[in-house]
């Protein structure tokens, strides 16, 4: 639990995501944090302001009669003037004339504006005074209609903007700051999220690439056509590591083949020169030695071959067919042995292979279940549209045998002959080389050799896909 949880963590799309959400949090909480620090060193100012602007909005609410004289007010964000009725102390308007008269002011208002006789140059756009110990502010706007010019002024105390920021401002602020950025760590988190799958989808198929690459497949390269330029370099660095494991494996098996060829000359010189000798005992041990040699280096040149993919040529091949040829071939082995051989199953099943290496592969399994079958035992092959098994009634192998039974130079304890152990090391780099799926299980008694072509794996995965 705890390797997959750093896993998780270890994801670089997991961490730009975090880093962008820890960004967003702390954005807005910086930006919650100038408003409140900007609401209560400058409530001084901010309360200025709005008496101005708010007197600017009043002027453009004035009501005149028909002689042009100002009746009253006509608010648009207010039904009346409750609020001024209501707030008596703490809010109030008037209107003066060119000559400084009162001509309109709020209903029984309590505020004692500063004493003035000249309007237009007595009172500033914006003015300050006390009342009762409480600091008031207050502006002046110019309205001109009719021809005439009258002044109309606005003022309203600071506790009441205190309560208006602190009961209904803030509060409101705060909540659009929060919505804003919920709503923009969803959607730039969504962009994000898209984004970087769009981004890491290259990486995702380079990664499918090099999984699957094989020593069959050694010639491949990534390709880093959409890679971003900053896993370039690495994928670049990958494919020069292919270059040199491609020229490298292809040395050994270019050696491999050339030892295993320039053996098989003298190995028959050889054996040619012993059969001239005298009949003994020491002659008998010597061809037996020479036998041995030249099976292993047989062995090694179908190894070899089994190993290049080069070396394939692919048709249609009835299976039936090719399993009837490689139990005549070892139907001389198998009297001797005094085994029975039996192939039973479907007539003409055809799959896509290279005839010489499905019949090696055939002719190995059967040669390897006939040096373990007892005396007059069966090795049975069952051939099937997809599939082809093949049993003996052997001693069979223990479970911790049966995981190395296709390394190579394995022996079992129980074959009769003296082989290199790289019979079904070449079975299972032919079944490969197939894309075939070649397993050993252990049949109580005896051993079973399971082969299935792909296409029945493709079509098992699809029926399962699908459920």
């Amino acid at each position: 639990m705890r390797f997959a949880s750093r896993k998780w963590l270890n994801s670089l799309a997991v961490k730009v995501l975090l880093a962008y959400v820890a960004g967003a949090v702390l954005t807005a909480s910086l930006v919650m944090l100038a408003v409140l620090l900007v609401s209560n060193s400058q409530n001084d100012a901010i309360s200025g302001a709005e008496v101005t602007d708010t007197t600017k909005d009043m002027a453009d609410d004035l009501v005149f009669d028909s002689n042009g004289i100002p009746v009253g007010l006509h608010l648009r964000d207010f039904d009346g003037d409750w609020i001024f009725d209501s707030l008596r102390q703490e809010t109030a308007y008037r209107v003066l004339d060119s000559s400084g008269n009162i001509v309109l002011s709020s209903p029984r208002s309590e505020v004692v504006w500063p004493q003035s006789s000249d309007a237009g140059t007595t009172l500033p756009e914006s003015f300050s005074f006390t009342q009762r110990g409480v600091p008031m502010h207050g502006a002046t706007e110019r309205v001109e209609h009719g021809g005439r010019i009258w002044y109309l002024q606005f003022t309203a105390s600071t506790r009441f903007f205190h309560l208006v920021y602190h009961a209904f401002a803030l509060p409101f602020t705060g909540l659009g700051i929060v919505l804003f950025s919920v709503i923009l760590l969803l959607v730039f988190g969504a962009c994000v999220y898209v984004t970087l799958r769009y981004t890491f989808k290259p990486l995702r198929d380079v990664s499918n690439s090099a999984a699957s690459i094989s020593p069959r497949s050694l010639h491949a390269r990534l390709q880093t056509d959409a890679i971003p330029d900053e896993i370039a370099p690495l994928v670049d660095s990958f494919n020069k590591v292919l270059e040199r494991l491609e020229h490298g494996y292809r040395v050994q098996q270019e050696f491999l083949a050339t030892a295993a060829h320039e053996l098989k000359t003298p190995l028959a010189l050889i054996r040619a020169q012993i059969e001239l000798m005298a009949q003994d005992n020491g002659r008998v041990a010597l061809l037996n030695d020479v036998e041995h040699m030249t099976r292993q280096v047989h062995q090694l040149l179908h190894l070899a071959e089994a190993s290049e993919i080069q070396s394939y040529r692919f048709e249609r091949v009835n299976i039936r067919e090719v399993a009837s040829e490689a139990v005549s071939f070892l139907q001389r082995m198998a009297d001797t042995a005094q085994v029975r051989l039996m192939l039973t199953g479907a007539a003409e099943p055809t799959w896509r292979a290279d005839r010489g290496a499905l019949f090696t592969l055939l002719k190995n399994l059967l040669e390897n279940a006939i040096q373990h079958a007892p005396l007059n035992s069966d090795v049975h092959i069952e051939i099937g549209h997809d599939t082809l098994t093949l049993r003996d009634w052997g001693p069979g192998v223990n479970t911790e045998q049966l995981a190395h039974i296709f390394t190579r130079f394995w022996r079992g304890a129980h074959r009769r002959d003296h082989g290199a152990g790289l019979g079904l090391t070449i079975c299972q780099e032919i079944a490969t080389a197939h894309g075939w799926k070649l397993e050993a299980h252990r049949a109580e008694p005896g051993l079973l050799f399971a082969l299935e072509t792909g296409e029945q794996r493709r079509a098992s995965s699809r029926v399962a896909g699908t459920l």
